[in-house]
């Protein structure tokens, strides 16, 4: 940023209003879901055992800590994956730490061990009971029979060298009481790791600042070496701002997907998590492979992201809009890229590998004409300017790239003839040009 000029000078913040600072943990860790939770939705596609390798690489080159890559139970393909991904990680010596999903059985461990055996890893087994009034009825358990489950299996993992988090699905709808009675179980058994879940996205900001509260001095109180995790669903909308407010009443890890997916309507953002604690300023990591992970867990994942969708969809940095794209111009016209990348967008695109795009549409003005030509290398004398100011009125939509090159290549060749009264005359031209000339070699 320039000497003269300061962000705090430009940007009045509302969000350090008094000087207010977003609390955290300082060495507090992200755990990419990605892998076993986003692979939950019906609509997702298993990513190949490549694409599995490449999302760990992305992880680790965005800062993530950690990464739950399957649930060894559900068959010898997951086995197999799991296998080879703690593999990679061993032989490349990376900083990134794989765990798993397991119900509180031994059955689901079981395969958990022997792979940490095969590979030489201590895998985290993230060993999981539904906890809530609602799941007890549904499952006919008592919370005695959940104790004797939650015992058996966490001492099994701790006996064969597997660290645990222990995680209680549904926590966000559970009492106290038996929060109690289930944490104080695993971790007398040998858990280091505690998960809060709002596995049915139930909870509001409000009721994660309540629950987080408690479970934390609640587990300070039974082994204050015992860590904190929160995992968030979007059944609400809320995934994001929750997990924010987990973090900030003092989680020790909390958890997220790439794009959000998951099951129903997916988990919380770790792209949109990533930018948030980025711009907060909790974090400094690099970033700017955002676009290639998030890029890779649509294709991977066969999961399509929305034109609107923050940062990464199609029109997150792109406008047609006069007044704004002359906002950009001008700020750019000043010799301030970092400036036009924050005149319109409370994202800069430079800190996710981006760059902000003007279009030319129906509520275009010269100014963005202008622009086009001019990052193209094309002199935008009046003419043509005019003429694509026209197409673009007449129009209902952005025009295309491909129809803005044809209007360009129409001008080059025609410009001594009289112009083009309506859009559906320079479509009847063009097609006739195209006919009367022959393809070239």
């Amino acid at each position: 940023m320039p000497n003269e000029l300061s962000e705090d000078k430009l940007i009045y913040d509302w969000n350090r209003h008094d000087k207010f600072r977003f609390r955290h943990k300082k060495d507090f860790e992200l755990d990419d879901e990605t892998l076993r939770d986003g692979l939950q939705s019906p609509s997702i596609t298993d990513p190949t055992i490549e694409e599995k390798i490449g999302f760990l690489e992305l992880m680790e080159e965005l800062g993530i800590q950690c990464a739950d890559i399957g649930l060894p139970r559900s068959g010898p393909r997951a086995q197999a994956d799991i296998t080879a991904m703690v593999r990679h990680i061993v032989k490349n010596k990376m900083k990134l730490r794989p765990n798993c999903a397991v119900r509180t059985v031994k059955a689901d461990i079981t395969p958990l061990i022997e792979i940490s055996q095969k590979t030489g890893y201590p895998i985290e087994a993230c060993a999981f009971i539904g906890s809530s009034p609602i799941r007890q009825y549904a499952e006919g358990w008592t919370i005695d029979k959940m104790i004797e489950l939650t015992e058996e299996a966490v001492s099994y993992a701790v006996e064969n060298k597997l660290p645990v988090m222990y995680v209680t699905e549904d926590t966000t709808r559970a009492d106290p009481e038996t929060l109690k009675s289930l944490f104080t179980a695993a971790i007398d058994a040998g858990a280091e790791r505690v998960c809060v879940c709002d596995t049915a996205g139930h909870a509001t900001p409000i009721g994660v600042h309540y629950l987080m509260r408690y479970v934390i001095r609640l587990v300070k109180k039974i082994n204050p070496k015992v860590k904190v995790d929160w995992h968030g669903h979007s059944d609400r909308g809320l995934a994001l701002p929750n997990t924010m407010m987990a973090i900030a009443q003092g989680a020790d890890r909390v958890h997220a997907t790439a794009l959000g997916i998951g099951e129903r309507v997916g988990n919380t953002a770790m792209d949109l998590l990533l930018i948030n604690l980025r711009l907060e300023g909790i974090i400094d990591n690099d970033l700017t492979n955002l676009a290639e992970y998030c890029q890779l867990a649509s294709t991977a994942c066969d999961a399509p992201i929305a034109w609107n969708y923050p940062a990464m969809g199609r029109d997150a940095f792109r406008t047609s809009t006069g007044v704004h794209a002359a906002a950009i111009i001008k700020a750019q016209n000043k010799g301030h890229d970092w400036l036009a990348d924050r005149v319109y967008s409370g994202v800069p695109a430079e800190m996710v590998g981006l760059k902000q795009v003007i279009d030319i549409g129906f509520m275009s003005g010269v100014s963005n004409i202008v622009y086009w030509l001019k990052t193209r290398g094309i002199e935008p004398d009046k003419k043509l300017v005019d003429e694509i100011f026209k197409a673009a009125k007449q129009h209902n939509r952005v025009l295309t790239e491909e129809e803005l090159e044809e209007l360009v290549k129409f001008h080059s060749y025609e410009r001594d003839e009289p112009p083009v009264d309506t859009i559906s005359q320079w479509d009847q031209q063009i097609a006739s040009k195209d006919k009367s000339t022959p393809d070239k070699e």
